[in-house]
């Protein structure tokens, strides 16, 4: 795969009692995993939406179970790649390694529990990387929704508290230490937390998470 960028999504493939599993006490199993779909769904659109504005990026979807060829059912005919073992930061270095390594000369990578990021905030940060080493999306809880590269910087993966109010800081600590220029982009809300739900309902149009959009 060739292009100057690559745009990761990385996401978990459905299964019920895996997927946002914080939020199964409001929602359920099957309410959980139903919006953990939605969700992704959502943010492949958003990617495609950027894809049309930015022709030269490349889409990579990077799956924590299921296959390629399951995925590509869910999601559509894109680009499914199976995520490597380790932690979040391990499972991230690897995917940005791989794209550096196939050519890439920026990389973004981007989950998929922000449903207010635009295609233009994606947009930005590829913009941010022809004068800046790192962009980062900063998440109101405390970690990003969004990082991306100019080259492959380990350090931003490693001795990180992953799923913690300080992964931002210690993020930004890291990039610090290791002299690299980093911009941020504005901040945006994740949903992890029942108390995140009335907004992500309202940001995809749903009365409730099996309801239609």
């Amino acid at each position: 795969m060739s292009g100057p960028d690559r745009l990761i999504i990385m996401t978990r493939f459905p299964c019920e009692g895996k997927n946002k599993t914080r939020l199964i006490p409001a929602l359920g199993t099957a309410g959980a995993t139903a919006l953990h779909e939605r969700l992704a769904k959502h943010t492949v659109r958003t990617a495609k939406n950027f894809l049309a504005i930015h022709p030269v990026a490349q889409l990579e979807v990077h799956l924590d179970g299921g296959t390629p060829e399951a995925g590509r059912a869910w999601l559509g005919e894109i680009e499914c790649i199976a995520q490597t073992s380790g932690d979040l930061g391990q499972r991230m270095e690897a995917a940005a390694a791989g794209a550096f390594a196939h050519g890439a000369q920026r990389v973004v990578i981007i989950g998929t529990d922000c449903p207010s990021l635009e295609e233009t905030t994606i947009a930005q940060a590829f913009d941010r990387l022809h004068v800046s080493d790192v962009v980062l999306g900063p998440a109101e809880d405390g970690g990003y929704y969004l990082i991306g590269m100019q080259q492959l910087w380990p350090e931003l993966f490693t001795g990180i508290d992953w799923g913690s109010s300080r992964v931002l800081a210690q993020t930004l600590h890291a990039a610090k230490v290791a002299q690299l220029d980093v911009a941020q982009l504005a901040f945006l809300e994740d949903v992890d937390t029942p108390a995140d739900l009335p907004a992500a309902f309202a940001r995809l149009d749903l009365s409730s998470p099996q309801s239609g959009e």
